[in-house]
């Protein structure tokens, strides 16, 4: 098991974060639609990613010079792209005068994997890729979040890593203090996730933070399926 960093970032690595995602935007002329993480705060496998066609693409920012300590680590990042068939993204970063910038040129990112310059256009192709167990419980999370946001709950943190409990923690009455959800998803012709055997081990794991939990089962059908689960 890889460490996920729950520390607060440091105001240098948000300036960095938020100069690596212009620099992303930059290539896009409408910019990128299809972020997966676009928001810095803990937990921290990657520090952005988001999906060009069939390709996804994971990216950790380090500090060329060494001085700035990133949150995460690349473990972490190895874990999550391989969760996800996707590419695991390094990205050099220079402090200069104008501010934030890749040191590498182009895209500025290296695969992890073997140190090679990433164009992640290049990498696009028409195959239909299977979609991972990663990939489905990160939707199923999405949908959950976005519940108990119209319900008016404040989402404090949430992350999709099969391998670890809980999925959410959320605030929905200041009076209550913390709440969180475990989430499962269901991709048919299973028509409901299996409710987590070690749910009992995972309120006690985090017992001292909030005995408020909560258990979601999200069922995936395709849309033009008649024998879906709706």
């Amino acid at each position: 098991m890889h460490k996920i960093t729950m520390a607060q970032p440091s105001r240098d690595f948000l300036a960095m974060w938020r100069a690596a995602g212009k620099h992303i935007q930059s290539f896009f002329e409408d910019g990128l639609l299809s972020w997966l993480k676009v928001d810095p705060r803990p937990p921290f496998l990657e520090h952005l990613s988001f999906r060009l066609g069939n390709q996804v693409f994971f990216i950790r920012f380090e500090d060329v010079e060494g001085q700035v300590e990133v949150p995460g680590n690349r473990e972490g990042l190895l874990s999550v792209a391989g969760g996800w068939n996707g590419h695991p993204c390094l990205m050099p970063m220079r402090r200069t005068l104008r501010g934030w910038e890749p040191d590498r040129p182009g895209w500025g990112l290296i695969d992890l994997r073997n140190g090679r310059r990433i164009d992640p256009a290049m990498l696009v192709t028409d195959e239909l890729v299977p979609i991972s167990a990663w990939e489905l419980l990160d939707f199923a999370v999405q949908v959950v979040r976005d519940d108990l946001k119209q319900q008016g709950c404040e989402i404090l943190c949430s992350q999709s890593n099969p391998q670890v409990d809980p999925n959410i923690w959320f605030v929905a009455d200041m009076a209550k203090g913390l709440e969180w959800v475990v989430v499962r998803a269901a991709h048919f012709p299973e028509r409901r996730a299996k409710r987590p055997a070690n749910l009992d081990a995972i309120a006690r794991n985090v017992a001292h933070l909030s005995q408020r939990a909560h258990c979601a089962c999200v069922s995936f059908a395709s849309a033009d399926d008649p024998e879906g689960p709706l």
